[in-house]
């Protein structure tokens, strides 16, 4: 059913479709039941984790604070000494120490945060980044969970009203925000989610489910023909153009940057300038699979300074541009059409209409029917395990991933149907989608952290 709404333009109407409604209706119901399944957590080994890390936050104070950096901070700000301030840091290190700043605010500032301050070579900085990152782990995430737990459960509450996008959010904890990225902090908080006795925990991750969102949306055949094939890999690709790599020796750490700090930003507006320095980033922590650092192999091929790596990265997004054509040309007329009627309409049926900056209007339509696609799946998937009596349950969503605890002698038919859901009854629900889905399965016997890829047939 579909109804039109006059807007505030008198000569406009937005049309509203009541299908969108209900699939957040529908969605409301089955998050509330999987809120209420809950997580099972290590709550021993949640509390050992905690002390771990409450002491290695002592140790690297004491060592910060028997430096001669500190000596300094300490003559600069007297008793007024804050080891926590970041505004004393770069007065200390930029002006005391004359250490050459990384980049500027947009006020003249000197940058210090987290990215600028992981670019400087200072074994007192890259000591104190380790302490700030612990003591948010001990705060957001150790001290999270211990805070919300009940009877050895976590149950997160997921949100279907808050997000522009029409995307879901997560608090009390956030479950869609623990760390995995970084292994020390993703080791210390994921290993404490543990499955129930007799079941093992399974993820149903959509694979690259954003980029083929955004080649149902924009139609482009060079982006239609990459979510079609399996054997293309976008992500791949790219990482290989950034990193100058044969296809075939792109390691999945360097993909997985190559996606989060190229694909994406570019598709969603970003420039090389800034894709460029978050790659450059990652550069000094990055190897082959021989081994080589990622340092080496770019000096190798002649890039030795990042000037000549932002140039570089200039290049890959020149020929991105240029290989999805359609694309490039299309999202112009996006923005246009935009600011000619006020809003735009989902290809899942969701209205977005007020102010929008140009990242937000090649964002949304994407991001939006790519949850979509995830919380469908969900509550088909949620029904069916009622319905045939399961001792199977999901846990939890992350946005493009179904969390479950499988029950051992279901694990099988648990997935079969998983994935039936996620690609095949998907594909049904919506004609606008016109490529296939990909379904990556993951089983974690122990904990949420020793996930391994799991063999299915679809």
């Amino acid at each position: 059913m579909v109804k039109l709404i006059a807007s505030t333009d008198k000569c406009s109407v937005i049309p509203v479709d009541y299908r969108a409604y209900k699939l957040l209706h529908d969605g409301v119901l089955e998050l509330s039941r999987v809120e209420s399944v809950g997580m099972r957590i290590d709550v021993a080994r949640l509390k050992e984790n905690r002390k771990v890390v409450e002491n290695r936050i002592v140790e690297l104070e004491s060592e910060l604070k028997n430096t001669d950096v500190w000596s300094t901070w300490r003559k600069v700000y007297g008793e007024k000494a804050n080891l926590g301030s970041r505004y004393q840091l770069g007065k200390v290190l930029f002006g005391e120490l004359g250490y050459e700043p990384v980049g500027f605010t947009g006020t003249g500032r000197v940058k210090v945060d987290e990215k600028a301050l992981s670019l400087l070579e200072i074994p007192f900085v890259q000591k104190y980044l380790e302490m700030e990152k612990l003591k948010k782990a001990l705060s957001t995430y150790i001290r999270g969970i211990e805070r919300e737990v009940v009877d050895g459960y976590l149950h997160p509450v997921f949100n279907l009203h808050l997000v522009k996008t029409y995307r879901s959010s997560c608090e009390m904890p956030n479950f869609q925000n623990i760390p995995i990225r970084d292994e020390t902090v993703g080791r210390l908080i994921r290993t404490c989610f543990v499955p129930r006795e007799g079941h093992v925990l399974i993820e149903c991750d959509y694979g690259a489910l954003e980029f083929r969102i955004a080649a149902c949306f924009w139609k482009d055949s060079k982006m239609v023909e990459y979510a079609r094939d399996s054997t293309k890999d976008i992500h791949r690709d790219m990482a290989s153009k950034c990193f100058l790599l044969p296809v075939e020796e792109v390691p999945k750490q360097v993909r997985f940057y190559a996606k989060n700090q190229f694909v994406f930003p570019q598709l969603y507006g970003s420039y090389y300038v800034s894709c460029a320095k978050n790659l450059w980033k990652f550069v000094p922590d990055l190897s082959l699979s021989d081994g080589t650092s990622m340092e080496e192999h770019l000096r190798k091929n002649g890039i030795v300074s990042y000037n000549q790596f932002e140039e570089h990265i200039k290049d890959v997004e020149n020929y991105f541009n240029s290989f999805f054509r359609e694309w490039s040309r299309g999202k112009e007329e996006w923005v246009a059409n935009y600011f000619r009627r006020g809003y735009f309409k989902m290809m899942t049926g969701f209205v977005c209409s007020g102010v929008m900056s140009k990242n937000e209007l090649y964002n949304w339509p994407i991001q939006g029917p790519a949850f979509h696609c995830l919380l469908f799946s969900l509550i088909r998937l949620n029904r069916f395990l009622r319905k045939h009596s399961f001792r199977s349950v999901i846990i939890g969503q992350i946005h493009d991933s179904i969390v479950a605890d499988v029950h051992r002698d279901e694990i099988s038919d648990f997935v079969n149907e998983a994935v039936r859901i996620m690609t095949d009854e998907l594909s049904r629900k919506w004609d606008w989608v016109i490529v296939p889905m990909a379904v990556e399965v993951e089983i974690a016997e122990n904990n949420w952290f020793e996930k391994r890829p799991y063999a299915h047939g679809k």
